[in-house]
């Protein structure tokens, strides 16, 4: 706890910013922050007692109120002014604020922002409640054109169209009375991370990313200067008649200007993901870094576990352990050094949440946290979080310290022992512990399986499958083979054992009588593979799939293990589930044999599609 403790004493507190004395139809933004340096209160939420004598100087066209000049601008501002053309000197430019700075602007100027009962701030992202894949955008350009793996993922954008964009969104931001400048890494290694620059008009965005990338000390904010910068103009639309443009929303990066520019789209998690997606290029292009979509935690011995799996299947349950200690729920880096954190905090989904459920969660939401649309009571300022009225997908963000057991910093020197895919098979016909050889680790990574339910309104009743490849398709930059190979390469470098682990059901399908795999027992399943006995049991071939699976584990029913001997719905029934799935499995894997090897083919279903 001192630890964490030391870690949030040491962010860079920022300049204190007061009001200024004048109503803000007397004064521009730019004059009030310069006021705010004389004072001791915050400019946007208070107002000067009358008994408080304020000193003036020469008074300007520029400073109607008689607030002196700065004559010369921080070295932020030049360098904004430089590269972006940042109006410095009408628009009040916020560097790095504190948590109790962005509160006090976002329910000032934020319709909708409140402070719940516990503490959390509330905001709200408009129309869009979560990512626009169908709008998101790589710069065609010759320093990345040949590494990019171009199609629905990443669709191409010109250098013309980028321009275009990118001016858009400055242009906007130089409109706003005031723009805020967060500066963070992305990566806790000190020898791979990147310096992350955000520049936005929204403090419910500034707090977001405050919260998600890691927080500089004041030593670090001295001099710096970024690796990559992101312009959110989010709250204005991009020219939907530009050329590619779908909508009127662009999320677009370019990895030779090392830049990011979002318009028509308030979700603060596309500056998370298009973090992510610069990780996903720069580690493995320039570094040989294999970036993961994944949880991580790290036992007593310093035996680390890396979880992949998609959502609904049980990723950030499963790696919070009171046992083992969190490196971090989403987002992570395996390189020749160990394993490392991307982020600086975590972005949990709210829906259904409860003290129960997930108690560590449910306590990091507090001060400095942000609740995304959620729904609350305005009378006590309770949350609902079982309320969907806005989203399903309601959202917190909040800093990592706020994690009782997370190791800070989030960063091991292990490699991991063990890799775990996770998916929540609905079909019933998947094992639930299965262990994987080299070539059927590739082939269920590019796969990223698992399953849902469809919803009752389209009539739809059987269990629909979901393919994404790495189990991070949206974020992916590379051809997803070659994040395999590195996968492959790392586990046979450091010996370490990979696993399928399905938190699905089991005894027959989701629509037909079977059971969700209960959660103890695929705790059981961990603890053995944590301890090391379950890489020492006997196993058995799983036919169809051609799995290993063991005979027995430790706190688990044997019947349990094998699909077949727990299957309750009639020996047809199973026979053809398997084969569906299966024929699912190989169709799906198709789009990749351009890039795959015979053994990863093979790996697969044994069907005929």
């Amino acid at each position: 706890m001192a630890t964490q403790a030391t870690s949030l004493n040491n962010s860079a507190d920022p300049v204190q910013r007061t009001y200024s004395p004048y109503p803000p139809n007397q004064v521009g933004p730019k004059s009030q922050l310069l006021a705010s340096r004389t004072g001791n209160y915050h400019s946007t939420s208070l107002r000067l007692p009358s008994m408080v004598t304020v000193n003036t100087v020469n008074k300007t066209a520029l400073h109607p109120g008689g607030v002196e000049p700065v004559k010369e601008h921080t070295e932020l501002e030049e360098e904004l002014h430089e590269k972006a053309h940042i109006d410095y000197d009408r628009v009040a430019i916020v560097p790095n604020p504190s948590v109790a700075a962005l509160y006090e602007d976002a329910l000032v100027y934020e319709t909708g922002s409140a402070i719940t009962s516990t503490g959390a701030l509330t905001a709200y992202s408009g129309a869009k409640t979560g990512r626009s894949p169908l709008d998101k955008r790589i710069v065609k350009e010759p320093g990345s054109e040949n590494e990019i793996w171009w199609g629905p993922v990443n669709k191409p954008m010109t250098p013309d169209v980028w321009r275009i964009n990118r001016e858009r969104a400055i242009d906007y931001l130089n409109t706003r009375n005031r723009i805020y400048v967060i500066d963070g890494f992305a990566g806790w290694d000190e020898k791979y991370r990147i310096k992350v620059r955000v520049v936005c008009a929204r403090a419910y965005h500034a707090l977001f990313m405050r919260n998600m990338l890691i927080r500089p000390d004041r030593k670090d904010l001295e001099h710096f200067h970024p690796d990559y910068t992101i312009y959110n103009a989010g709250s204005f639309p991009a020219n939907r008649y530009t050329e590619g443009m779908t909508s009127g929303t662009s999320v677009a990066i370019n990895f030779s200007e090392k830049e990011m520019v979002i318009l028509g789209t308030e979700y603060a998690g596309e500056m998370k993901k298009g973090v992510f997606t610069v990780l996903f290029y720069e580690m493995p292009v320039k570094h040989n870094v294999l970036t993961l979509h994944s949880s991580a935690n790290e036992g007593k011995k310093g035996d680390v576990t890396v979880f992949f799996g998609l959502s609904g299947t049980g990723k950030t349950t499963l790696s919070a352990d009171p046992n083992r200690a969190l490196i971090g729920d989403d987002e992570h880096c395996w390189s020749d050094r160990g394993v490392f954190n991307i982020e600086g905090g975590c972005y949990a989904k709210c829906i259904g949440l409860s003290a129960e459920k997930e108690p560590d969660i449910f306590g990091a939401i507090k001060f400095g946290s942000v609740l995304e649309n959620v729904v609350f009571s305005p009378e006590t300022r309770l949350v609902d979080y079982d309320d969907a009225t806005l989203t399903e997908n309601t959202r917190c963000a909040y800093p990592i310290e706020y994690i009782q057991n997370a190791k800070i910093p989030c960063i091991s020197t292990n490699h991991p022992s063990n890799i775990i895919l996770l998916t929540c098979d609905a079909r019933g016909v998947l094992p639930p512990i299965s262990k994987l050889n080299s070539a059927q680790t590739m082939f269920h990574f590019i796969s990223g399986y698992t399953s849902k339910m469809a919803g009752t309104e389209d009539g739809v009743t059987e269990p629909q499958a979901t393919f994404s490849s790495c189990f991070a398709q949206p974020f992916l930059a590379l051809h997803p083979m070659r994040y395999a190979k590195m996968l492959a390469d790392k586990i046979e470098q450091h010996k370490a054992n990979a696993w399928l682990l399905n938190t699905g059901w089991v005894g027959a399908g989701a629509t037909t009588g079977g059971k969700r795999c209960p959660l103890k027992y695929t705790r059981a399943i961990l603890d053995a593979i944590h301890s090391g006995e379950l890489a020492k049991v006997e196993y058995e071939t799983y036919e169809t799939f051609n799995l290993a699976v063991p005979t027995t584990c430790t706190g688990v029913p044997s019947e349990l293990l094998n699909p077949r001997n727990a299957w309750s719905a009639g020996h047809d029934s199973f026979k053809e589930e398997v084969t569906k799935l299966g024929g699912l499995f190989v169709e799906n894997f198709k789009k990749y044999q351009d890039e795959a090897t015979e053994d990863v083919i093979k790996a697969g279903p044994a069907v005929k599609v």
